[in-house]
């Protein structure tokens, strides 16, 4: 069985969030480094990503958003592990390096976020080897800009787990 791994942003989900309301409707998804506090330390991040995808031989799908989209990134330029898929959803213009990732993508971008333009979004898509999806106009996809169930997402979910 697959299972979904979620990578949080740097802020914390709070209990309207996307991310959140998935997890409470899942109890199986796991949540990989979920904070109270601001969490802006990539290296930390990298390092629970593969403690958790080492946890269990099963292949996962990631669903990342914000700065949990450069998470994924950075572990997948420097590890390897049971990764079937990939949900990246939101990244800030961050400058880091990015490399082709080595297992399916999707990249959602906003046309009007606030982290990072449309077309820059549609480039870190590109590097990556990910396909890229336009959500609209739907600022940094969380609460402030309007966004608790978010269909869209569980939509792209859905494919990247039936494969």
């Amino acid at each position: 069985m697959t299972r979904v791994l979620l990578v949080p942003g740097r802020s914390p989900a709070g209990p309207a969030h996307w991310m959140t309301l998935w997890a409470e409707a899942h109890p199986d998804y796991v949540w990989v480094r979920r904070r109270t506090t601001p969490d802006t330390d990539l290296e930390a991040r990298v390092l629970a990503l593969d403690a958790a995808l080492a946890a269990d031989p099963s292949p996962a799908v990631l669903v990342a958003t914000s700065m949990g989209c450069l998470t994924v990134a950075s572990w997948a330029a420097a590890h390897t592990g049971p990764v079937a898929a990939a949900l990246l959803t939101v990244p800030p213009d961050v400058p880091i390096t990015l490399t082709p990732l080595p297992f399916r993508a999707i990249v959602v971008g906003s046309r009007d976020d606030e982290h990072m333009t449309f077309a820059r979004a549609r480039e870190f898509a590109a590097v990556l080897g990910a396909e890229f999806v336009d959500a609209g106009a739907v600022g940094h996809l969380n609460t402030a800009s309007g966004h608790g169930p978010w269909p869209l997402g569980e939509r792209l979910l859905a494919q990247l787990l039936a494969g």
